[in-house]
């Protein structure tokens, strides 16, 4: 995608203009997407994406430029004009004040498929996700299934000042199930949406008939579900998807986009008690076949595993190039962006609370009246302080520790640092699941996870 002696001349050409960074980032994508409706085809797309961004550090001021024009002269001139845009910051030291400094390393293919995009056809596509829809019609009350079906192969390379020149392949594929279930008493929807860094061995890591027939339960199980009850109770959130809560209303507050600017009430907590003992939060970059995961982050660093929270004492950020210098803190190969039109940002990767000892049994066991929220929807969160507002896709009414019937309509209402402190027991069945986050970097692919957990107070808004 580009030579060295380019790359050399343009990290060049910027120091010799005062940066005292320099990076390029270049990406070759090519995205497939096929949308059924009752197996009809609505959709069927495919395209490649080719560009580069130009990002360049006066002291922390940071300024970034992108183009579709890979030639030598015009990555030279973009890197000229950028240049002239520096407002004159303060500069860091000779010891770079928390900069990178890796050695050229070359990459281990962590992303490389089993089943290549290219290896099947559209009609071995639309067998094999006819499996889901055949699954979700699991009673008459199914009217329709919509599934759609995203393909992503792209290829990142970044070089920098510094001596980075890592590249990178990422193969991500994932599936959703939608079946849409109406009666008389009106209409509901069931969702599964399975992602993994993989090829088309998806379907069979994640068996079509499976996520179908759960999407078809959910939808049924909802069209029988009451009004939810209201007011504060304990909750049990179920595994997997759960973890949503958790990753938009305590997550974002641990990257440094927000605590390197002090808009995130944990910043300068490091080494304090911020949760409950029973909770240890990782992000994890390198987990194979994660949604979220990646050889390199895109500012070229290794990814990893980062402990955020342990026993709940905090132990770390999530901390890219920009953060590192405004703060001091270890990078932690967290920075992360959609694609080249934006400049990267600290952003979660595979982000999960940690299974924990108890039973899923005994988490129910003693709640006279409460709420378990076995499968989260989306929500709202104010930035800065995590107040949090989350719709419960599937809940169920919790008496005298038995599951009874099903509720619709509830929404969790809290604020992620407080409820953290309120989990009182995990279970041991984490699970992850996917999904996309958006940010100041653009949408990312990420996922979320949770074993089972009780919280012992939240409110809950519901109509019964």
């Amino acid at each position: 995608m580009l030579n060295e002696s380019t790359a050399e001349k343009l990290l060049q050409r910027a120091r010799s203009l005062g940066a005292d960074f320099a990076e390029i980032y270049v990406e070759r994508w090519k995205k497939r997407n096929l949308r059924l409706l009752d197996l009809e085809v609505q959709e069927a797309t495919s395209g490649i994406e080719l560009g580069a961004g130009v990002r360049l550090f006066f002291g922390t001021e940071v300024v970034y430029a992108y183009t579709n024009d890979l030639s030598e002269a015009n990555l030279l001139e973009v890197t000229e004009q950028l240049a002239r845009l520096k407002g004159g910051g303060g500069r860091v030291d000779e010891r770079g004040a928390g900069g990178l400094d890796f050695r050229k390393t070359a990459p281990a293919g962590l992303h490389e498929p089993d089943l290549p995009l290219e290896a099947k056809d559209k009609r071995w596509r639309i067998e094999r996700l006819a499996e889901a829809d055949r699954a979700a019609r699991v009673g008459p009350e199914i009217k329709k299934v919509q599934i759609y079906l995203l393909e992503w192969d792209q290829e990142i390379l970044v070089a920098n000042s510094k001596g980075i020149w890592n590249s990178d392949r990422r193969v991500r594929t994932r599936y959703h199930v939608i079946a849409i279930a109406e009666n008389e008493e009106g209409m509901q929807t069931g969702f599964e949406g399975p992602g993994y860094s993989m090829g088309l061995e998806i379907f069979d890591h994640a068996p079509p008939a499976e996520y179908g027939r759960r999407a078809g339960e959910q939808a049924l199980t909802l069209l029988r579900a009451k009004p939810a009850p209201a007011g504060p109770m304990p909750v049990v959130i179920g595994n997997g998807f759960g973890g949503v809560i958790f990753h938009e209303a305590l997550g974002h507050l641990l990257e440094t986009t927000a605590v390197a600017r002090k808009t995130s009430v944990l910043t300068d907590k490091l080494g304090e008690k911020i949760a409950s003992e029973a909770v240890t939060y990782v992000d994890d970059g390198t987990i194979p076949h994660g949604w979220g995961s990646s050889e390199y982050d895109d500012e070229g660093a290794p990814t990893e595993r980062t402990v955020l929270i342990e026993n709940g004492m905090l132990k770390s950020y999530m901390v890219d190039r920009w953060g590192s210098l405004m703060t001091g803190y270890r990078p932690t190969g967290s920075g992360r962006r959609q694609d080249y039109t934006y400049a990267p940002t600290s952003r979660m990767r595979n982000t999960f609370i940690e299974a924990g000892s108890a039973s899923i049994e005994s988490l129910f066991e003693g709640i006279e009246f409460g709420l378990y929220a076995k499968k989260m929807g989306g929500g709202q969160v104010k930035p800065g302080s995590g107040e949090y507002n989350f719709a419960v896709q599937e809940g169920y009414v919790i008496r005298n520790g038995r599951i009874e019937e099903p509720v619709k309509g509830a929404m969790l209402v809290g604020k992620g640092p407080e409820s953290i402190q309120k989990i009182v027991a995990v279970a041991g069945d984490r699970q992850n699941a996917s999904g996309m986050c958006g940010s100041l970097s653009g949408m990312v692919p990420v996922e979320v996870g949770q074993p089972h957990l009780l919280i012992s107070e939240i409110t809950v808004g519901g109509e019964g």
